[in-house]
């Protein structure tokens, strides 16, 4: 007796296969919108107070983290992890910390969702400003 494809199989094959396809640019982590944030370990040295733009921000790739200058000399830190789907943000610009994949766009103030599809602020991660270095706390 040979098994038929049915229709249902077929379809549930390939809507699974469309979903498997649809990766996140240049992010190998798989996180969900309910995923806590992830940093590097406390104490390492993130950046220069210098290297962050007043009213912009750097992305600190491998530690998952964003640092921003809303005002100067105040600096805040967020997870760099989308809170949509779990891409990495890719770029701070126009008083925004914006996400590749799907044009979620977050405060540099306060992380606050400013454009979706995400619908939660990304997490915030804890940093000191000693002198003219940034630390992950």
């Amino acid at each position: 007796m040979t098994n038929r494809s049915t229709r249902r199989t077929v379809l549930a094959t390939g809507a699974s296969a469309l979903l498997v396809g649809c990766s996140k640019y240049g992010d190998s982590g798989n996180a969900s919108e309910s995923s806590p944030s992830v940093n590097a370990s406390s104490g390492q040295e993130l950046s220069k107070t210098s290297d962050i733009p007043v009213g912009g921000g750097k992305i600190f790739k491998d530690e998952k983290v964003v640092v921003t200058q809303p005002k100067k000399d105040e600096f805040k830190a967020f997870s760099a992890v989308c809170t949509h789907q779990g891409c990495t943000v890719s770029t701070v610009s126009g008083g925004t910390i914006n996400c590749p994949c799907h044009g979620s766009k977050f405060s540099i103030e306060d992380a606050a969702v400013k454009a979706g599809p995400a619908r939660r602020p990304l997490p915030a991660e804890k940093i000191t400003v000693e002198g003219n270095s940034i630390r992950l706390a």
